[in-house]
C-alpha cells in the first residue's frame, strides 16, 4: 500500500489566500473554479474535479453547519468511486507537502477537510 502520509505533509488553504511556496504541490478539490480568481493568482498545479463533491451533495449540503455529519458520511461514501484520484493525490503527498485548494468561506466544513482526514487514514 505504500508508506503513511505525514500529517504535516497535508495543508488547506483557501483559494482566495496568496500561494506560498511551502504549500508545495497545490490541488484544487472543488468541482467548479473559484469566482473571481485567475488561473495565475490561483497557481493550481492539478486540479482533480472528479473528487470532489457531487452537484447534488454540494447543493444539499449549502455550506450548512448541521447537516456536517450527514455530509461527510455522504461525500466519503462518494470517494470510495474515486479510487483512482485518491491514489494519485496519496502518491504526490507521499513524497512532497501537498495543499488541497478549496474555495468554501467556512474552514472547518468544507469537502478539503474530508479528503484530508480519508488521505490520512
Amino acid at each position: 500500500m505504500g508508506k503513511q502520509i505525514s500529517a504535516k505533509n497535508i495543508k488547506l488553504k483557501r483559494a482566495y489566500e496568496k500561494p506560498a511556496a511551502e504549500d508545495g504541490t497545490r490541488i484544487l478539490v472543488d468541482r467548479l473554479w473559484p469566482r473571481g480568481l485567475t488561473k495565475d493568482k490561483a497557481a493550481i498545479d492539478h486540479w482533480f474535479k472528479e473528487i470532489a463533491p457531487s452537484t447534488t451533495l454540494r447543493k444539499w449540503f449549502a455550506h450548512d453547519p448541521d447537516r456536517w455529519n450527514d455530509f461527510r458520511r455522504r461525500y466519503i461514501e462518494e470517494l470510495k468511486r474515486n479510487a483512482l484520484q485518491l491514489g494519485e493525490i496519496r502518491k504526490l503527498a507521499r513524497h512532497s507537502p501537498i495543499t488541497l485548494v478549496y474555495a468554501a468561506h467556512d474552514e472547518l466544513h468544507n469537502d478539503a477537510v474530508v479528503l484530508r482526514d480519508i488521505l490520512l487514514r
